[in-house]
């Protein structure tokens, strides 16, 4: 009988548990076991532990460890929380994600394109204040960030005919859209945004990305939309170029403490929509699929998918 699997996690007891029943239908041969429930003989046998925001000290009492698969892919917590030493991690790389993060964009750069966030105000003051339609070719979007997510955004947004430019830390190259990298590339890519989507992960390099000097680099009236990470922006810096008006809109899906305190600025501020990190939820079906996949071939032959690079952190 193979090792047991580790299942190791922050979850409540409910979410942990409907993760448990979704991972052992798409694996009937593994033994999964959360962390909790394992003996100390089989966490000295556990060589996969199925991770999300798992704790440090749990991960530490796993020594026989081959490597960790999160359920998430994001993985900048697991990143600082396990450090250099950590068995590899698999991040999760997910098409359904991929797609569910397209919708997401192309949907909230409608909402800005159509000047919904004008129209909210307009009803809640009861004024009848119809605005001039903006064409989708009319509307330059800068893209942060070229990994999976951020190529399934920029092709579907291209789709539906907006003019594209995306950006990435070190050069790409992706047929049909106008790249840039570097801190050259990115001044070229905001001075050029009516709307930016940022969807780059969280590094060293990217904490404070959009900072009051960026953001000044961006067309006056420019809208932004953060689906990545919450400290990826200054959000202080934000909200001043929302009260110059320097920016007209923030479309915000994450932030540095989760849940947003109630006493953050952003929620009242007329110029901002809040959003309660839902842009791109995991699919436990299609995620069970890929991790189960994952764990057969490397039972079979001792092939690990992918890695993260810990030292770029992700």
């Amino acid at each position: 009988m193979p090792s047991p699997i580790a299942f190791v996690s922050r979850m409540n007891r409910t979410e942990e548990d409907d993760w448990l029943d979704v991972l052992r239908k798409a694996m009937p041969d593994e033994r999964i076991m959360p962390f909790r429930d394992l003996t100390e003989d089989e966490r000295q046998m556990a060589e996969i532990a199925i991770v999300a925001n798992p704790d440090p000290a749990e991960i530490s009492a796993l020594p026989g460890l081959s490597w960790i698969h999160s359920l998430w892919a994001g993985v900048e917590r697991l990143v600082l929380e396990l450090g250099a030493t950590a068995p590899p991690i698999v991040r999760l790389v997910d098409p359904e994600l991929a797609r569910v993060m397209a919708e997401a964009v192309l949907a909230w750069t409608y909402y800005l394109q159509r000047d919904m966030p004008a129209y909210h105000r307009s009803q809640a003051a009861r004024r009848w204040d119809p605005r001039p339609y903006r064409h989708p070719s009319t509307m330059r979007i800068g893209l942060l960030g070229l990994g999976a997510l951020g190529t399934a955004a920029a092709l579907r947004l291209q789709q539906a005919g907006f003019p594209v430019q995306g950006w990435s830390r070190t050069r790409k190259d992706l047929p049909g859209l106008t790249l840039h990298h570097g801190e050259d590339g990115l001044a070229a890519l905001l001075s050029a945004s009516d709307i930016l989507v940022c969807l780059v992960p969280l590094t060293a390099q990217t904490r404070g990305l959009l900072d009051r000097q960026r953001l000044s680099l961006l067309p006056e009236g420019a809208s932004l939309i953060n689906f990545a990470r919450g400290a990826v922006i200054v959000a202080d810096d934000v909200l001043d170029a929302l009260d110059n008006r320097h920016l007209d809109h923030a479309v915000l899906d994450v932030f540095e403490r989760e849940p947003l305190e109630a006493t953050a600025r952003f929620w009242s501020h007329p110029h901002v929509t809040v959003l309660p990190h839902i842009s791109a939820p995991t699919s436990p079906t299609t995620a069970s699929g890929i991790v189960a996949g994952n764990i057969r071939v490397w039972r079979r032959n001792g092939t690990l998918p992918t890695t993260i690079d810990m030292q770029r952190g992700y």
